[in-house]
């Protein structure tokens, strides 16, 4: 009797699924073919659970997410076609396999369009519905995959809302990685536009002081009279319109950072002051004598060379060396031009987020031929005006771009000719300046002709037919 237990309990563990089973959901209105598939589908490793309705189908839908779902087409009430669009619906990486005994094109065309992965016509061998159902699974694993490789790939491509997948840009994101980590000073150098508070606060939230405040403080936007005040606090009766005790930015900033934005622009004897507070983390407020102490970092950033600053006398050395612990340069827009298509595309989410936007192909060349003085906030802000300018149309054109974009861009790289007094062989000419624009478009992108083949605004067939021509010449 003993032996009789264990070998039907053997075989009651043998029918049980595996722990990382797929779920199936197997509905077929023929109760002989739906319980003997879903029998030998348990036996394959399926947890299999079985209906005979769409309408029951969708109940247990409601109640689990199946990895699978393998239905007949033709069923009573909801048919197959509609019960794939729904399971689809709820669950959008679920496996939907048909089958049925009216095997059309047109029936297979429309499941497929409803999201069925594949279609397999009655009467069909098991090995064939394993085989067809093994191939789907294998090909969900395989987007699931490559979902996450691009997943992580865009997060290389991006430090907290900064985006560039250019070296250039590579190059900042492996520094701010770093840099996020330690507590030193940091100076962010770089022109107007290029995003340094934003680097800032990338720094910040990338930090151990991310559950402490980030204090900004545009040294350039506050009178020189009151910048020191506004550093470090005041009490009352300090100076004219002092009514009672403020707390200052390096107060504010405490266990957090301080970003102190055009720095360059502090006078002499402000500048010995904020050199104190750095050396020792500590400083009296504007008319108090009490010494206050502080755990801040500090983040400065200027579009000045404050090296020439120095040389000038314009600016203490002994202050530029103290900020200039870790030096950040964050390049012009201009030197970054193959990171102009993703930060579009971001742009236009941010300012469409219901409708989504994109760009026409000559629209994209003219934002990439611009030199962009401005930088990264004068692209958004051309990007902004040119979706107010869409009044609803889901393509931005060049006719919706700004006036300096259209007149400049084209100028902007056409290389300066000197016409000779004997002519020149124009041919011969254009060649060498295509050859020239290709061999700067793949040193650009290091080499990368698909990158490049965009750069140009051609097909990559094309790039690589005119290399070969190049090569045979």
């Amino acid at each position: 009797m003993l032996q009789i237990l264990k070998d039907r309990l053997c075989q009651y563990i043998g029918t049980l699924p595996a722990p990382d089973a797929p779920h199936l959901l197997f509905v077929d209105d023929e109760p002989t073919l739906r319980g003997l598939t879903a029998e030998r589908l348990v036996e394959h490793g399926f947890d299999v659970a079985e209906a005979d309705t769409g309408e029951r189908a969708v109940e247990l839908l409601d109640q689990f997410a199946f990895d699978v779902l393998i239905t007949d087409l033709r069923l009573p009430g909801l048919d197959g076609s509609r019960l794939i669009q729904i399971a689809r619906e709820r669950y959008p990486s679920i496996v939907a396999i048909v089958i049925t005994g009216f095997g059309t094109v047109r029936d297979a065309v429309d499941a497929i369009k409803r999201g069925a992965s594949d279609f397999i016509a009655k009467p069909f061998q098991f090995d064939e519905l394993l085989h067809v159902l093994q191939k789907a699974l294998e090909q969900r694993q395989l987007q699931s995959e490559n979902a996450y490789l691009r997943s992580q790939l865009e997060q290389r491509y991006r430090f907290g809302d900064i985006l560039g997948r250019s070296r250039p840009m590579q190059k900042l994101f492996h520094l701010l990685e770093t840099v996020a980590n330690s507590n030193s000073t940091v100076l962010i150098t770089g022109e107007t536009g290029t995003g340094k508070e934003v680097v800032a606060r990338a720094i910040h939230h990338n930090s151990a002081r991310r559950a402490h405040r980030f204090v900004a403080l545009n040294c350039s936007a506050i009178p020189e009279t009151l910048l020191e005040a506004e550093l470090f606090g005041h009490v009352r009766g300090a100076f004219t319109g002092a009514v009672g005790a403020r707390q200052g930015r390096f107060e504010q900033a405490h266990k957090g950072t301080l970003f102190l934005d055009e720095v360059g622009t502090m006078s002499t004897a402000l500048q010995m002051k904020l050199l104190r507070a750095l050396q020792e983390r500590e400083f009296e407020r504007v008319g108090d004598s009490q010494t206050i102490k502080v755990d801040v970092r500090v983040i400065a950033a200027t579009n000045s060379e404050l090296s020439k600053m120095v040389a000038e006398g314009s600016f203490r050395e002994d202050l530029y060396y103290r900020l200039h612990v870790i030096p950040v340069h964050l390049p012009p827009l201009r030197e970054r031009r193959d990171d102009i298509p993703d930060l579009v595309r971001h742009f236009l989410a941010k300012l469409s987020p219901a409708t989504p936007m994109r760009v026409s192909q000559d629209a994209m060349r003219e934002l990439m031929a611009y030199q962009w003085p401005g930088n990264v906030r004068q692209l958004e802000n051309a990007v902004e005006r040119a979706v107010a300018l869409c009044a609803g149309r889901p393509q931005i054109e060049y006719a919706d771009l700004p006036t300096e974009v259209q007149e400049r861009s084209a100028a902007a790289d056409t290389p300066p000719l000197d016409f000779p007094d004997e002519g020149l062989n124009l041919p011969a000419y254009l060649a060498a300046i295509e050859r020239e624009m290709i061999q700067r478009s793949l040193d650009r992108t290091g080499g990368n002709r698909n990158r490049a083949a965009e750069l140009l605004g051609i097909k990559r067939t094309t790039l690589v037919e005119k290399l070969k021509r190049f090569d045979r010449d």
